[in-house]
């Protein structure tokens, strides 16, 4: 990097907008969307899609809602315009569905690109230039005057042209991008789009969009929001106009350019799911439009199977959508911070059905999108008791009186960080299973019986200690209290109970029960066991040897 002052570059210039609007507005509805995986996104892969492939994810485009599609760039290549034959010829298109082509201003392409359109229904025929003073000086050695001729030959060609294909029925627009709009001088990108627009002479009935690339995103957000004012302000024509954007990711704010764009008067917004894309990728449709739905506004696009969408994006385009990419990635519904954790599990029991969303730390409820709870809290050294308890309910049904979650929250947490791993919901289930269902040393119950005797209630227990059989008997107020007095006949530390609870472990009739007791030795160690079994008893009765068991060990 070059030390300070730096003088390899230069701050972006400012839009003289004093009296910018967007800053007050708010959204309130959602764009026309235009998917551009087809073609921009398709044309950045290492290996492109085949013909299938392409088929493929155009069906799943249609199937998210997209009325918008840029197919190709049919006059580029032959596998280009053999797939947008297929398409027509295939009757592959709903008729409301509005194929896009692009193509640059040249004749022989236009013609190429005319042809590959035969018998299609609905077109959008998308002519562009570049029109930046860079482009201009390096690749064109061309003056403004120039540059705009080639945009107004190219379109009146085109309308020339298409008047056999309208006529046979082809209902076809005019998308124009003055490529690198955001880099060209707003009085030259106003000067160009007008002088289009005069050729083309849109109806407010048939409008002409106008398509304002951040081609290289080279500013901030908040200026391209206002060159985007500037140009809906400053348009002759603007209700036979369709603004829309076509936003890159080059310093990482293309989706906040495009949302301020929107505020800005944009109507229409083009780019790809997860973003693919040259360099640093297109916009993110997906994250634009769930932004959307977080804040009420259906983006008219569905995405209840984001998982489905993502397998056949990544399967098709060999790309992968990050664990962190927003709603799509596998850790973004996920807390490991303890105190996140027990937020979420605290916020998520207070939710009331049918009452706005309003768990912490997830703006979405992953449910909308055919997410699973199941990745929401996991577990490593750095998880709080909260996070445990949290997993231990959802995956497997354990409801943890509030004073477990430390204890056991512990227990795991020391074991994720000796192995410093995450550690998955079945190592937790096994941790939890093994501390507190599974001891049977050094006491080991073998026998257990009730009978009532008058208001009293009589234990009859055969227990083993340290492999010696005990039979054990006593009275009691209620079975767990007969037992606990039949334990204090041998030679074991005295404790007391201090809570007790018990809930089922699933429904019916063969349905678990499980038990949680809590006991405190005579040496002022309290601590808790656990046991199960069909019969509620019983579960109890264990749970009591599991806490015994649990405070031998420990001392």
């Amino acid at each position: 990097m070059q030390s300070a002052p730096i003088t390899k570059y230069r701050a972006f210039p400012p839009v003289h907008l004093p009296n910018r609007q967007w800053p007050n507005r708010t959204l309130s509805r959602a764009p026309i969307w235009c998917s551009v995986d087809l073609r921009d996104g398709n044309q950045a892969l290492a290996q492109p899609m085949s013909v299938e492939e392409k088929l493929e994810y155009f069906e799943m485009l249609v199937k998210i809602g997209f009325k918008e599609i840029e197919v190709g760039f049919p006059s580029a290549s032959q596998i280009e315009f053999d797939f947008t034959r297929r398409l027509i010829e295939e009757k592959r298109i709903p008729d409301d569905v509005a194929i896009q082509v692009l193509c640059q201003c040249r004749e022989d392409l236009i013609t190429r690109s005319l042809e590959a359109l035969r018998g299609a229904k609905n077109v959008i025929f998308h002519l562009y230039n570049s029109t930046s003073p860079a482009q201009r000086r390096y690749v064109f050695g061309a003056e403004k005057s120039t540059i705009v001729k080639i945009a107004t030959d190219a379109i009146a060609l085109l309308k020339r042209l298409s008047q056999p294909l309208i006529a046979a029925g082809t209902r076809l627009r005019l998308e124009y991008s003055p490529e690198s709009f955001t880099s060209t001088e707003m009085e030259f990108a106003l000067e160009i789009c007008e002088a289009v627009t005069d050729v083309w002479q849109p109806t407010v009935d048939n409008k002409i969009i106008l398509n304002l690339p951040a081609t290289v995103e080279y500013a901030t957000p908040n200026v391209h929001a206002d060159q985007i004012e500037w140009m809906c302000t400053h348009l002759r024509r603007r209700e036979a106009t369709l603004i829309s954007l076509h936003t890159h990711n080059d310093r990482g704010t293309g989706i906040a350019a495009t949302e301020l764009g929107m505020l800005a008067g944009a109507d229409r917004v083009e780019g790809t799911l997860f973003g693919n894309g040259e360099r640093t990728g297109n916009l993110d449709i997906v994250t634009v439009a769930l932004n959307l739905y977080t804040h009420g506004i259906h983006p008219g696009l569905d995405f209840a199977d984001i998982n489905e969408i993502r397998e056949v994006y990544e399967r098709t385009t060999r790309m992968e959508v990050p664990a962190r990419q927003p709603y799509a990635g596998e850790l973004v519904f996920t807390a490991f911070s303890g105190s996140h954790q027990d937020a979420i599990k605290k916020s998520w029991e207070k939710q009331t059905p049918g009452a706005p969303w309003d768990v912490l730390y997830i703006p979405l409820d992953p449910a909308d999108i055919g997410r699973s709870y199941k990745a929401i809290i996991r577990i490593n050294s750095q998880s709080g008791k909260g996070g445990v308890a949290y997993v231990l309910e959802h995956e497997f049904g354990y409801q943890l009186p509030k004073i477990m979650h430390k204890e056991i929250g512990k227990i795991v947490n020391d074991l994720a960080d000796k192995k410093g791993t995450e550690l998955t919901a079945a190592e937790i289930h096994e941790v939890f299973q093994q501390e507190y269902l599974q001891r049977t040393a050094p006491v080991i119950l073998e026998h257990f019986k009730t009978t009532e005797r008058d208001s009293a209630v009589r234990c009859e227990a055969t227990i083993k200690l340290d492999g010696k059989a005990h039979r054990l008997t006593a009275e009691g107020n209620g079975p767990i209290d007969a037992f606990v007095r039949a334990l204090s006949s041998i030679n074991l530390p005295k404790f007391e109970l201090l809570n007790y609870s018990e809930h089922s472990l699933g429904k019916g009739a063969e349905a678990r029960a499980v038990s949680y007791i809590q006991i405190k030795t005579e040496r002022g160690q309290s601590l808790y066991g656990a046991g199960t079994d069909t019969n509620i008893e019983l579960a109890s009765i264990k749970a009591i040897v599991s806490a015994v068991n649990r405070a031998l060990t420990r001392a």
